[in-house]
């Protein structure tokens, strides 16, 4: 008579059975990339996220502005793959192309217009986190007076009054000349009503400034990182009033307190935001003040580098 198993080892080998199946191979197409488009040689940074899901894969694609997009499918055989998302209210596409070579990717983004650009990607470095930095003297960026130190994307609105830096209407992004990898960051600003602006960290991570008294928590409100993190609440005041970031950055790990509250608390962001100068992530980039889409004022820019990077 055959011998019947107990219950305990078929539960085992069930188990055994669907942990077998279970098991992923890593594809080397699988991760974060950040992208290089040339737009008739003219860079524009974008980023693209590619991970599993059951037998296929899934992930996020950014374009150079914007959310990062969610993609249900991405579409693989073996070293190439492509997706697309929708582009517009007519439901017309943008569609991506991309291939494995060797350690990096490149292909072909194409717009519904019918024009189509090459690019390229770099797999996104991972940054060190140093969890107990020491901090060297303070900087101060803006010296009350004028607009050394700083230049700007295009044709310059922005003026320096009163100890206040200041773009009247919409115009260009102002830029520090100096760089930074690590750093604490403290900053005021305001707003108009509806105001709306923001301050790039290396140049590449957006923290939002937004008119968001009343809202709930979102990935576009006061302080939160632009398309990735929301803040744990929403601490804006009315416009009009002075306002104040305090920003920690350490590698990807990002602490924001705006108006003395802590919102976002040593969160590792995924990847450059929309409107980034450029994704080169492992290297120290500037800061960057937006002015590009309503009247906005910053005092006190102040930071203070981790003292081992000096």
């Amino acid at each position: 008579m055959r011998k019947i198993q107990s219950p305990a080892v078929f539960v085992i080998v069930i188990l055994t059975m669907f942990n077998s199946i279970g098991q992923h191979k890593k594809n080397p197409i699988e991760g974060r990339w950040n992208i290089t488009i040339d737009h008739n040689g003219n860079p524009a940074s974008s980023w693209l996220e590619i991970k599993p899901w059951g037998f296929t894969k899934v992930g996020r694609f950014l374009h150079t502005g914007g959310y990062p997009r969610p993609l249900s499918t991405i579409n693989v055989e073996n070293n190439n793959f492509e997706f697309s998302v929708p582009w517009n209210s007519e439901n017309r596409k943008l569609k991506v192309r991309g291939t494995l070579k060797g350690r990096h990717l490149n292909g072909t983004i194409y717009y519904p217009d019918g024009k189509s650009y090459l690019w390229t990607a770099d797999r996104a470095p991972e940054l060190a986190y140093e969890s107990s930095p020491t901090w060297d003297a303070p900087i101060n960026l803006f010296n009350g007076q004028n607009l050394e130190g700083w230049h700007t994307t295009g044709p310059n609105q922005w003026i320096a009054k009163n100890g206040v830096l200041m773009s009247p209407k919409p115009g260009s992004n102002l830029i520090s000349d100096v760089k930074f990898m690590n750093f604490k960051l403290h900053i005021e600003f305001r707003y108009p009503e509806h105001g709306n602006s923001g301050v790039y960290l290396r140049g590449r991570y957006e923290v939002q400034i937004d008119d968001s008294k009343g809202k709930g928590t979102d990935y576009d409100v006061l302080g939160s990182i632009f398309g990735f993190l929301e803040p744990l609440q929403v601490v804006a005041k009315n416009p009009d009033s002075w306002q104040t970031f305090d920003i920690t950055l350490i590698g990807r790990r990002v602490t924001v307190e705006a108006n003395g509250i802590v919102i976002i608390d040593n969160q590792s962001i995924p990847g450059i935001t929309g409107g980034a100068l450029d994704s080169q992530e492992a290297k120290p980039g500037p800061f960057v003040l937006q002015g590009d889409h309503h009247p906005i004022e910053f005092r006190n820019i102040i930071v203070m580098p981790m003292k081992s990077e000096k």
